[in-house]
């Protein structure tokens, strides 16, 4: 591999997805630095990984405001933009929801900029939709938006066939049917969700999913199953997400 060539299994699921899945997001985003300086596709992945690794850790802020503006700096295409816009907006967000700095107005203009230069069949779109819909349900309070927000999101992802983001749409919207009492719609979501983070070896999602399965399960043997199975996943990866790190007591 030469540093002017950006091999697809860096890229890909060979390397960068392997490690991100286990929520090695400083050590995927090493091996995409020496190409990100020409390459917007790769420095575009970096800081989506490094943004990434904020939202589990609630630190590295400022490594992920680096990253974000190099992405910003080699984009060109439209397509590039927006995707940078969108990592923008969403570092924004999580900046503001873990009372970091509220950066509200700053993700909003963001993802404005971003849906004003991605098109409705654009492969970056569906991701858009699904972080607009978690500035309406935990910023602006509006479940019905979010709603919306989240279903345009997963009809995108599904077509896109991104499983990715499917998971991550399962899981919000089964979240805001639980909150409604909706349980059984609540159990096939998170369950649909914990199935695809499964089926991708998305290991540091999949603590979450099992504590959400949990918190909607019928069965309180089959809950403390899940409950147990999450703490035992969620120490095997160091206490990541940190977020989850007071819930095995809950």
């Amino acid at each position: 591999m030469t540093d002017t060539a950006l091999s697809e299994s860096v890229v890909g699921v060979p390397d960068v997805w392997r490690l991100r899945a286990r929520g090695c997001w400083a050590e995927a985003a090493a091996l995409l630095a020496p190409f990100c300086a020409e390459d917007a596709g790769a420095a575009l992945l970096r800081a989506e990984l490094l943004v990434e690794s904020c939202f589990y850790h609630v630190a590295g802020w400022a490594e992920a405001e680096d990253a974000l503006r190099t992405a910003e700096a080699v984009a060109h295409s439209d397509e590039e933009r927006g995707g940078a816009a969108s990592e923008r907006g969403y570092l924004a967000y999580g900046a503001t929801v873990f009372a970091v700095h509220d950066r509200a107005d700053e993700a909003s203009a963001a993802f404005g900029r971003s849906a004003a230069l991605l098109g409705p069949g654009s492969p970056g779109r569906p991701l858009l939709d699904f972080r607009r819909g978690l500035v309406a349900e935990n910023i602006a309070a509006d479940p019905a938006a979010a709603r919306a927000a989240y279903r345009r999101a997963h009809a995108g992802a599904v077509a896109h066939g991104d499983a990715f983001l499917t998971s991550f749409t399962w899981r919000h919207l089964a979240g805001l049917a639980a909150a409604e009492g909706d349980l059984a719609e609540a159990r096939h979501g998170y369950g649909e969700s914990l199935r695809i983070r499964v089926g991708l070896g998305h290991l540091v999602g999949t603590a979450p999913a099992l504590l959400s399965c949990a918190e909607v399960a019928a069965d309180p043997e089959e809950a403390a199953r899940l409950r147990a199975e999450a703490i035992r996943l969620h120490t095997l990866l160091g206490g990541v997400p940190t977020w989850l790190t007071p819930a095995p007591d809950a």
